[in-house]
């Protein structure tokens, strides 16, 4: 690496992240004059994000250099850092995999990690993955490749699978554990805590304050603040920008937890995804209607706020936010840089390999556990094994996940019949026939999207 860091954004055209990723990035000293190569394919809108970060740059007198550009190979050739921040097909895409299943009745509130819309997500990405991955091997072949798209398990297994060292990063741990110091009542810095799992469904195994238990204490709290059928009243409405540090319960996260806090009740763990994700991966709280409402009485959908969001309107909010205050958001992905830069040791938690990591997961699933940072790159910290009923739970969303990363390294199409039917959400609402007939429509509304073989 050289002393001035390439750090590459691949899909910098998009609205709020990758602009917030950046400010994430300049907020660190070592990070300020740093090479900043911000590829799209589309000129436009890498373009208006490249002027706000050149205008962030001027307005804190950084020396950055901002380069954009709609060459992969361009941006590629000498990366230290490579960031993965698209979605195939954008929302139009999107828009299928939610109304498609929606219309069989399998009701996916964002429908971006597992089931239908997780596994389409995922095989409509595969050929961007893999030119990716070929130009890295190529043009920066040491280079750390840090995927933040959706669906995480199935792409940073994917991505790794390519050759290429890769660490899958969500802001769940951070967000959920705030939520969590919040609903206690206690500074999160006196919090310590040990999440494993897997992306949108790793457990607090552990959860501490200066020695003390705080399970007892959560649990009592939990039971009777989200009770079944109790909606909280005067939360605030949520816009899917999750980068923050919350300062309040909303209808995403804190205000409806019915759905996690039953998870917690009945296997002993509260996990790190909000109640709406979660009830998506289990086949218990979506049934009909009326037992969503009784889980879910303030719906929160994804798909919705995406079609609605002001994308210029979001980066000029960022811009300001940042030019007022330059300092990082919850994510990890700057951590990572600036402890790889400096040799800071940093502890972050990140989706790898299942390399003997978390022993009652399969080997070959992604898994999401602590990881040390430092100049020597990822290193995992080995867990051991989950307690058994966390791990079948996991068991049950990981068959899907290595099904549909087996159709994308084999290209058999048959694999992903049977991932999506294995989707605990779809298992509980269709037959086996059924469950053909919706994965053949939408292979036909994403065919031009797919790899050859998978159309």
């Amino acid at each position: 690496m050289t002393t001035t860091p390439r750090i590459v954004i691949i899909g910098a055209g998009g609205f709020v992240f990758p602009f917030r990723l950046i400010g994430d990035l300049m907020s660190h000293t070592a990070l300020q004059s740093a090479e900043y190569v911000l590829m799209d394919i589309d000129a436009d809108r890498v373009k208006r994000t490249a002027d706000a970060a050149r205008a962030l740059a001027d307005h804190h007198s950084l020396p950055a250099t901002v380069i954009e550009t709609t060459s992969r190979e361009e941006a590629l050739a000498g990366a230290d850092f490579v960031f993965i921040t698209f979605q195939v097909g954008g929302v139009e895409a999107y828009r299928w995999d939610v109304e498609i299943p929606r219309k069989y009745g399998v009701d996916q509130t964002v429908g971006d990690t597992l089931g239908p819309g997780g596994v389409f997500r995922f095989l409509r990405s595969i050929e961007a993955y893999k030119a990716i991955t070929d130009d890295m091997l190529r043009l920066c072949p040491d280079a750390l490749l840090i995927n933040y798209a959706n669906p995480m398990a199935m792409a940073t297994g994917y991505l790794n699978a390519q050759g290429i060292s890769t660490v899958g990063l969500c802001h769940s741990v951070q967000g959920t554990t705030r939520m969590l110091a919040r609903t206690l009542g206690i500074p999160y810095e006196e919090m310590s805590y040990v999440s494993a799992g897997i992306n949108h469904q790793a457990w607090l195994l552990k959860l501490e304050r200066d020695g003390e238990d705080l399970y007892p204490r959560l649990k009592r709290i939990m039971h009777n603040k989200h009770a079944l059928g109790r909606g909280a009243e005067d939360i605030a409405e949520d816009d899917g920008d999750h980068t923050g540090i919350a300062e309040g319960d909303s209808n995403y996260e804190g205000g409806n937890e019915q759905v996690r806090n039953a998870i917690m009740e009945t296997f002993g763990c509260f996990q790190t995804e909000s109640s709406h994700h979660a009830s998506e991966y289990l086949p218990y709280f979506r049934k009909d209607p009326e037992t969503v409402l009784t889980y879910i009485p303030e719906r929160w959908d994804y798909y919705d706020i995406c079609v609605n969001h002001d994308e210029q309107g979001d980066v000029d909010e960022q811009l300001a936010n940042l030019t007022d205050k330059l300092e990082p958001s919850v994510e990890y992905g700057a951590t990572i840089v600036n402890a790889a830069v400096t040799g800071v040791p940093a502890v972050i938690y990140g989706n790898v390999p299942n390399d003997g990591l978390i022993l009652n997961l399969p080997a070959d699933a992604t898994v999401e556990v602590a990881c040390l940072v430092d100049r020597n790159g990822i290193q995992p910290v080995a867990l051991g094994e989950l307690p058994p009923a966390l791990a079948a739970v996991n068991r049950t969303n990981i068959n899907v996940q290595l099904l549909a990363l087996e159709a994308a390294l084999t290209g058999k199409k048959e694999h992903v019949y049977q991932a999506v039917a294995l989707d605990p959400l779809t298992g509980a609402h269709l037959t086996l026939e059924q469950i053909r007939e919706m994965t053949d429509e939408l292979f036909a509304a994403h065919a031009d999207r797919l790899p050859e073989s998978l159309r």
